[in-house]
């Protein structure tokens, strides 16, 4: 109660205004220095640039975070701002706990920056000077007083043109990693007996040091009580005493903090949580720092990577590799400059899926690895793309980035190593093989600088076979020499292409329905068309022009494909599954039941060849009906937030994923490569 009478108070003399004289002494602060400034010196129109509230905190003072805890304020801003000219929410870094006196407080001791994102409107003409200005009303402290202060802040910034680029300030970056990110998925929470408690999905991978969650409102716990933290597999469980609204609450929002500076927003809802894990330290002695953290996810990374070479999703580009890698013969200069190349290409594109994965979360959508295959108009590209190498590699005509020869590997056989390379990470993303799981799961929760050195890892792992050949020589010298035959092989490698066309021609069907795998058919038989015309007229100047009408047309098809297949269009899943839900799944542990859960995608080939080898086998459904194992199956094939955060809750970012419940157990994790022994040893 002492507590909160002292925070009334404060607010109180903060809305009168009755401020102490030091307030009015110097503008920007005395006890706690502010100013403004802008991310940029111009910011484009109908664009946007971060602003910054740089706080300087003098020594031994200090301010609050949103939530200051059981005393002290929140910072209010009053806005002074040109027509066209929109700020938002403040974001606040990953606060400290400071106790005075019994009394919880979440404040910062040390500099810090308040950000907000600043909004251009499209009419804002180019070179228009703009004026911001700020009344910052906040609470500056010791440990033995408070003051409240005003600091009227001002800074300037020129309007550009639309679409032009922002030179943002370089201290911003050190902001930006002050700041908690969001965890992309919700948690769940439950009060008992005046206890609450939250689970949080976490990847057990990912190190915790000095854990605590900082809730955003006040009320829904007690900031005082103490907080014990445990982990149990890929969930980190918060307990504590529950607050004067804890059992009124319908969500918890706030910030788990996992290490210095380090910190992740998430929003609990009601849901089971299971009790108390293994119990986690303080700093120092919860399974190694950040960086034991960040190198075991590497390590994962570069394995799983080096894997997806001999996965099934991988195996269509095979016959690009061998190719490119007999045609480096002994040239080692060549061979140097085509394995760079080739690693260049899929590190580049691994990253670049990685980031717009991230971007993505950012955003708050619930998406994990190969999220690009959920939309059927990627698959169609897709679908032309292989079946333009497969008829290359058949022999119906011939292109310098993808044929082969002599002139090629002296002049162009980087820039084709460097496709073969990219298409070969593009193709990859369907799987989430061995060890990969774990690293891609914790790649979403860490800092964006280690989660994209993650992502890249997962190319060069991918590389490493084609890096190796093209730096030993002793290895190259182990390749047949170039010949007639290389053409007789490109011809049986086209099989495996066409294969593959006809894979995602079916993955089609089942993502747009029978007619946009009819369009998809044709487009692919109107680009075959224009290649076979090219090859006719192969050697002869600009041979390459019947391609154009013949891919225009068939790109036009995108625009017409249909993005949802029909309903009831889905065949059901194996073992007589049903579809999955969280509902679902919690009424058939209550009923004690055992459950198998599987999550699957149709362009997941992984999926598929467990499906098909494994999970289709005569005994494993005997075996399941035999136990009543109920089974349940997730489709990802479109995308779905749901299963996107449930997968994240296990520390996955993408399909597959076995998950076998036994009766009041909870879930096991099953390898990603199934056997039949797995599944019919479930539940001896």
């Amino acid at each position: 109660m002492s507590a909160l009478l002292c925070r009334f108070m404060i607010a109180m003399l903060m809305l009168l205004g009755l401020q102490a004289p030091v307030a009015a002494q110097q503008e920007g602060g005395v006890n706690l220095l502010v100013s403004l400034l802008p991310g940029a010196k111009e910011a484009p129109a109908g664009g946007s640039i971060p602003i910054a509230f740089v706080m300087k905190p003098k020594p031994g003072w200090h301010g609050y975070w949103k939530n200051p805890g059981d005393a002290g304020a929140e910072a209010t801003i009053a806005w002074t701002l040109p027509q066209g000219v929109t700020v938002g929410e403040l974001r606040y870094p990953v606060p400290e706990r400071l106790i005075i006196s019994g009394i919880m407080n979440y404040v910062y001791e040390h500099d810090y920056a308040l950000l907000a994102d600043l909004k251009l409107a499209p009419g804002v003409a180019p070179g228009t000077r703009l004026p911001l200005k700020a009344k910052l009303d906040y609470l500056a402290c010791t440990k033995e007083i408070c003051v409240p202060e005003s600091a009227e802040v001002s800074a300037e910034i020129v309007a550009g043109a639309a679409g032009s680029a922002v030179v943002r300030d370089v201290r911003f970056d050190a902001f930006e990693a002050a700041m908690p990110k969001p965890i992309g998925t919700d948690g769940r929470f439950v009060v008992e007996d005046g206890r609450l408690r939250i689970g949080v999905p976490l990847p057990a991978a990912v190190a915790v040091a000095d854990p605590y969650f900082f809730p955003l409102e006040y009320g829904s716990l007690d900031h005082g009580a103490v907080q014990s933290v445990s982990r149990k597999g890929d969930l980190l469980i918060v307990e504590t005493k529950a607050g004067p609204n804890g059992t009124r609450l319908t969500t918890i929002a706030g910030l788990l903090k996992i290490g210095e500076s380090q910190g992740l927003l998430l929003t609990a809802k009601p849901g089971a949580v299971p009790a108390a894990g293994e119990p986690i330290g303080t700093a120092g002695s919860e399974g190694g720092s950040g960086a034991g953290v960040i190198f075991a996810a590497l390590a994962g990374a570069l394995v799983g990577g080096l894997l997806l070479n001999i996965m099934p999703c991988v195996f269509p580009i095979l016959s690009l590799k061998a190719l490119s890698l007999a045609r480096a013969g002994g040239d080692e200069r060549a061979a140097r400059r085509e394995a760079l190349a080739y690693t260049l290409g899929v590190v580049l594109v691994c990253l670049a899926l990685g980031g717009l994965l991230l971007g993505l979360r950012a955003g708050g959508a619930a998406v994990g690895w190969a999220f690009q295959l959920q939309d059927p108009r990627v698959i169609l590209i897709l679908l032309l793309l292989v079946t333009g190498i497969a008829l290359n590699l058949a022999g119906l005509f011939e292109l310098p980035a993808i044929g082969g020869g002599d002139k090629l590997a002296a002049t162009g056989g980087a820039q084709g190593a460097f496709w073969t390379g990219a298409l070969a990470a593009f193709v990859a993303t369907p799987c989430t093989g061995p060890f990969m799981g774990a690293a891609l799961g914790a790649a979403l929760v860490l800092p964006t600088a280690a989660a994209l050195a993650i992502f890249a890892g997962l190319g060069l792992g991918l590389a490493i076979p084609f890096l190796l050949l093209g730096f030993v020589p002793a290895l190259r010298r182990r390749l047949p020499k170039t010949g007639s035959w290389m053409n007789r092989l490109r011809r049986i490698l086209s099989v495996p292409m066409f294969l593959t066309a006809l894979a995602l021609a079916w993955i089609l069907g089942r993502q747009a329905g029978v007619d946009g795998m009819a369009l998809g058919l044709c487009a692919a038989l109107l680009l075959a068309l224009g290649l076979w015309w090219v090859g006719v007229r192969q050697g002869r100047p600009r041979a390459w022009l019947p391609l154009v009408p013949a891919l225009a047309a068939a790109l036009a098809v995108v625009l017409i494909l249909p993005l949802e297949a029909p309903a009831g269009a889905k065949a059901p899943g194996v073992l007589n599954s049903e579809p999955f839900s969280e509902a679902k799944l919690a009424a058939l542990r209550g009923e004690q039941r055992p459950v198998f859960l599987y999550f699957t995608a149709d362009w997941c080939i992984t999926c598929k060849v467990n499906e098909k080898g494994v999970l289709a086998r005569e005994d494993v459904t005997t075996r399941f009906k035999e136990r009543n194992v109920a089974v349940l199956a997730g489709d990802w094939t479109r995308g779905d937030a749901a299963i996107g955060r449930f997968l994240a809750q296990h520390g996955r970012s993408g399909v597959p994923l076995y998950l076998y419940y036994a009766p009041g157990q909870e879930a096991k994790i099953l390898p990603q490569i199934l056997t039949v022994g797995d599944l019919t040893a479930l539940g001896t």
